[in-house]
């Protein structure tokens, strides 16, 4: 189908660009090795994906966001890596592979993760490719703030570990995901706005923002619904794990057939809020489907 082949062709152009990072002899190349041992571990790099496509119903061209969506790739890696750590949620495996800490040790992971953030930012402040560089500098406050601790990642982890053996509410759950799973998906959409040469109006943030807000939101309602259907092997990471940690999830304040409504309506509402507000918005529309009735 038309959808696949553009997905793997946008997958296609990330994964060759982050296959030449970090590359050569140098004496800290164990810490390297820990960095491209995460980074190319597969994955379906949905939000390099978003950067990309969103600057192609701007402009026409995915050319433009390369380096910014290689950026939100490495930032949402070293979020995994300390994610896996013992003093986090201790997993083994991630994406069917044993997680950067069991290979390389917990120290290697840290500076891994360290690391990928630091290089995040650099490679989008550096880029050629973009709209310039006011909107490097624009770029890299929206990354700065989906992975801080006011309304981005470091604050959802925060919530998610200190409330962990609390019966929580929809809105405290909610909370805790859209900073911790929709911050860095709305910085996607919106990086890809930024590197773009044609300009985006405002009802084109908005709806950006809109639809990465609905989004994250039926991503970890379906993530949840995941951890109680399926299995590691199917996941490619260790099922449970949120209930044994004393976490609280969609899947057990809902139930699984109210979790399979809230998907799809949210779905409906990310679906709703960029088909009006871009020429061609049927790639992102058909993304949200994918995901909603994902397997994995």
């Amino acid at each position: 189908m038309e959808f696949e082949r553009e997905y793997r062709q946008a997958v296609g152009l990330v994964e060759r660009e982050l296959e030449d990072c970090f590359l050569g002899d140098a004496p800290q190349r164990e810490l390297l090795d820990a960095m491209r041992y995460s980074l190319l571990a597969g994955g379906k790099r949905i939000r390099p994906v978003l950067v990309l496509k969103f600057c192609q119903a701007l402009c026409g061209s995915m050319e433009p966001a390369l380096d910014y969506a290689c950026g939100v790739e490495m930032l949402h890696t070293y979020s995994l890596i300390h994610d896996d750590l013992p003093c986090m949620d201790n997993d083994d495996l991630r994406r069917g592979k044993p997680t950067c800490h069991k290979v390389y040790g917990e120290c290697n992971a840290v500076l891994a993760g360290d690391a990928l953030q630091a290089e995040a930012f650099r490679r989008i402040a550096a880029s050629e490719r973009s709209a310039g560089p006011a909107a490097n500098g624009r770029a890299c406050a929206i990354l700065g703030e989906a992975a801080g601790a006011m309304t981005g990642i470091c604050a959802g982890q925060y919530l998610d570990m200190s409330w962990q053996g609390r019966a929580l509410g929809e809105e405290d759950l909610t909370q805790i995901h859209l900073w911790k799973t929709a911050a860095l998906l709305k910085a996607a959409c919106l990086l890809g706005l930024a590197a773009s040469p044609a300009e985006a109006t405002q009802a084109q943030w908005a709806a950006a923002e809109a639809y990465a807000r609905e989004l994250g939101i039926a991503f970890q309602i379906r993530d949840d619904m995941l951890d109680q259907e399926s299995t590691t092997q199917e996941l490619g990471k260790p099922v449970g794990s949120d209930e044994a940690n004393g976490k609280c999830t969609f899947a057990a304040l809902y139930g699984l057939d109210k979790c399979r409504q809230l998907v799809a309506e949210h779905t409906l509402l990310a679906k709703g809020a960029v088909s009006g507000a871009f020429a061609d918005a049927r790639f992102l529309c058909l993304l949200a489907d994918r995901l909603a009735g994902r397997d994995h």
